[in-house]
């Protein structure tokens, strides 16, 4: 079975676009959105778009605690809907999740040490867990449990423009990144009266770097 994994979108719809064009192209089975999908400057596309692909929803933290951006644009029952999502989900032997199986908004990135994976893995019985939460694409194997980061589509800190995403057949996993028009997105994006509007423009024009982001979320852990 081969699984388009989509996580923090962000309402980043340009980018959303972009990658389901791709996903159509590889002939996925399924789609994974894997959380915080709605928290951007087009939050309703970004649901409606994915639902009507019939989506696996995963509860992300942004989902969960929405903004008052969100609450304004969300009609009551789309806000129903993310409110009862999942905070994991299996597929095809697969465990998905936003930030951990334990929380939706657990830290695990690339730098974390191996206890930490170690704590957050410990009742998983699947081989292969995706998560996303931190943006940034990772593997990392601890004593035999596999975590993948499947990266973010619509507010990525890879240190290169993009959208990433994965794609997951049984226990490979493949990290995409999908280029799209960043300058038309950016122009779509400042029209739409969106409050994080700056910050998400700069983040997609200049992103910060795999350790940067992960420096800075490890900087959270208490």
């Amino acid at each position: 079975m081969r699984v388009a994994a989509l996580y923090d979108v962000h309402g980043n719809l340009p980018a959303l676009e972009a990658v389901l064009a791709e996903v159509d192209a590889a002939g996925v089975d399924a789609i994974v959105c894997g959380g915080d999908v709605a928290a951007g400057p087009f939050p309703v596309e970004c649901l409606e778009l994915l639902r009507a692909r019939e989506a696996v929803f995963i509860r992300g933290n942004a989902d969960r605690e929405l903004s008052p951006w969100l609450l304004e644009q969300l009609s009551p029952a789309e806000r129903g809907f993310l409110a009862e999502l999942p905070h994991v989900g299996s597929l095809d032997g697969v465990l998905y999740c936003h930030g951990s199986p334990r929380s939706d908004d657990e830290i695990l990135t690339r730098v974390s040490p191996d206890e930490r994976f170690r704590a957050a893995l410990a009742a998983v019985e699947a081989k292969l867990v995706v998560g996303g939460h931190t943006h940034v694409q990772f593997e990392r194997d601890v004593d035999g449990a596999r975590f993948v980061n499947a990266g973010s589509v619509g507010m990525p800190y890879e240190g290169r423009p993009g959208a990433f995403w994965a794609l997951v057949s049984d226990e490979l996993v493949e990290l995409r990144r999908t280029p799209y028009a960043l300058d038309a997105a950016v122009a779509a994006i400042r029209a739409t009266g969106y409050p994080g509007t700056d910050d998400l423009c700069s983040t997609l024009l200049d992103p910060e770097s795999p350790d940067e982001a992960s420096a800075y979320f490890e900087s959270l852990v208490s």
